[in-house]
């Protein structure tokens, strides 16, 4: 699969999404679709289809957003110096299609890497496991846990 940055990828976007993925805004915690999801499968940039993070490596966090270990596929991920709001910290933004999708925090569990990539719902799809074969995905089957 090609995976890239459209026009038309971007106008299907929800006001919210586009202001989370374009502008690197940030959904109010707790209010993600995402944020207490459980089932299996993967999440994907909602603007370019990569392949982010698996259901396997989500942790409950408590911060109010999805927060992974590590991502699915390393190379699909970015990280930048994001010195905004008076603080440094670390953005994560996709590869393909530069969509901005949260933060990585060095606070997560220390037995799993001890890192917290805290990402935002309103910048992923969700692809049950039982569809990754269907969409292109089946070749990340065995990183994600059996129903």
């Amino acid at each position: 699969m090609q995976y890239r940055k459209s026009q038309a990828a971007i106008d299907r976007l929800t006001p919210e999404q586009r202001r989370v993925t374009q502008e690197a805004g940030t959904e109010r915690p707790f209010t993600g679709e995402y944020n207490d999801h459980k089932e299996p499968g993967i999440y994907v940039d909602i603007v370019s289809g990569e392949p982010l993070f698996a259901s396997s490596d989500k942790f409950e966090s408590g911060c109010g957003w999805p927060s992974f270990t590590k991502p699915l596929v390393s190379a699909n991920i970015n990280k930048l110096r994001d010195s905004s709001h008076g603080m440094i910290r670390t953005e994560v933004r996709s590869t393909h299609g530069d969509s901005h999708l949260g933060h990585v925090f060095p606070d997560g569990p220390a037995d799993r890497g001890g890192l917290r990539y805290c990402i935002n719902s309103a910048s992923l799809r969700f692809i049950h496991r039982d569809d990754m074969e269907s969409e292109g995905y089946g070749e990340y089957l065995d990183q994600v846990e059996e129903v």
